[in-house]
């Protein structure tokens, strides 16, 4: 008797398949030519959210906007293993680009709701294509298990009033999706961005490549997508995916972090020798690459549990967020380190590695937050 590997609650598969691999190469050629770090370094001085320009290619010529998204929709059809490859190679970059934001979080809340209805697939048809970017309107730092509807309060009518603060990528949104206290309990709806009765104020972020905004609601118009359970539902599976896909940006910054740093101890040298040989920054990096591969491990672990639909994603989640977000900051941490002067500087790109990693350690749940939920989920809670 065989088992099919894609079941639930099979052993995950940890390994990239071909179609996997040739996105990934695809991706990290357009980021070579668009992204690099003196292009990134550059656009973070312009007043400008993102490079739009990028985005239309990601989105729109690669599709990776529609990864998660039904083929009837418009999408590609694929799975959260795909969208963790792109975020990968996001991370590998700090690339400033939406993805996170509208491609998994915006429309993992709308597949929440009701697709086949026509609000919510219009929306999806429109995310996909690459034609607006969604925004899932709560704080960056929300945890799966956090309160995400406490910000603001819904009219009987579908006004919205209230605050939101540290919204990532809301500069750059034409599509804001918003967990409101209705009427009758939480409730989803869709606001235009631009709406005369939306502000969006724009803040100065510790990571610059994803900008964050206070965004205040004041009687704006809202259409209803989801109520009660399935709007919690929705909102809760937003987040849970958002965290588990999160590690494989976490990931990415790691790898980056880790080839970039030995490559410089092999061409540095000191009293005649590369600096990289010398055996205790060996063992530094040796230490390093250990902590990178085990994170790889739960990072796919997350990914692959996502898209099986594994009843333990939770559990896989979890475990990728406490242990993926140490590994990429200690991996940024010991590059601007061993770059020694070099590392401190503006012009070299390892402090927004650092920013980076600093960044996605508190979004979406802390690692602290991610254990806590976990003893829960395993039994081991203290009493």
């Amino acid at each position: 008797m065989t088992t099919d590997p894609t079941a639930p609650g099979s052993a995950p598969d940890l390994l990239y398949s071909e179609e996997e691999d040739a996105l990934r190469a695809a991706v990290r050629a357009l980021l070579a030519d668009r992204a690099d770090p003196a292009t990134v370094l550059a656009g973070l001085e312009s007043e400008t959210p993102y490079d739009t320009g990028l985005w239309r290619a990601l989105a729109t010529d690669i599709g990776a906007a529609g990864l998660l998204v039904p083929e009837a929709l418009g999408g590609q059809g694929a799975s959260a293993r795909e969208a963790a490859v792109v975020l990968e190679e996001l991370g590998r970059a700090v690339t400033p680009v939406p993805y996170l934001t509208s491609a998994v979080l915006a429309v993992t809340a709308l597949l929440g709701c009701d697709p086949a209805a026509g609000e919510p697939a219009g929306l999806l048809a429109a995310l996909a294509a690459g034609r607006t970017v969604g925004v899932l309107a709560v704080p960056l730092p929300t945890a799966p298990d956090g309160a995400a509807f406490a910000g603001v309060r819904a009219a009987a009518d579908g006004t919205l009033t209230g605050r939101v603060t540290s919204v990532a990528d809301a500069a750059a949104a034409g599509l804001l999706l918003v967990p409101a206290q209705g009427p009758g309990g939480p409730a989803l709806y869709a606001v235009e961005a631009a709406s005369d009765d939306v502000r969006t104020d724009t803040v100065t972020p510790l990571d610059l490549t994803r900008p964050l905004a206070h965004i205040t609601f004041d009687g704006a118009p809202g259409r209803l997508l989801a109520t009660g359970d399935r709007a919690r539902t929705a909102v809760a599976h937003a987040l849970l995916t958002g965290a588990g896909l999160l590690a494989s940006e976490q990931l990415g910054v790691a790898e980056w972090c880790l080839a970039e740093t030995v490559r410089h101890t092999a061409q540095r040298t000191q009293f005649g020798r590369p600096v990289g040989s010398f055996q205790a920054l060996k063992h530094r990096m040796a230490a390093l690459w250990l902590e990178v591969a085990s994170a790889r491990a739960a990072a796919r672990g997350a990914a692959d549990a996502l898209a099986t639909g594994d009843p333990d994603a939770p559990v896989a989640v979890a475990v990728a967020q406490a242990y993926c977000a140490p590994v990429a900051v200690h991996a940024a941490e010991e590059c601007v380190q061993l770059h020694g002067g070099i590392g401190m500087t503006w012009e070299h790109p390892a402090h927004l590695f650092l920013k980076r990693a600093k960044t996605d350690e508190i979004a979406l749940g802390t690692p602290g937050r991610h254990r806590e939920a976990l003893a829960g989920l395993v039994d081991l809670a203290a009493p």
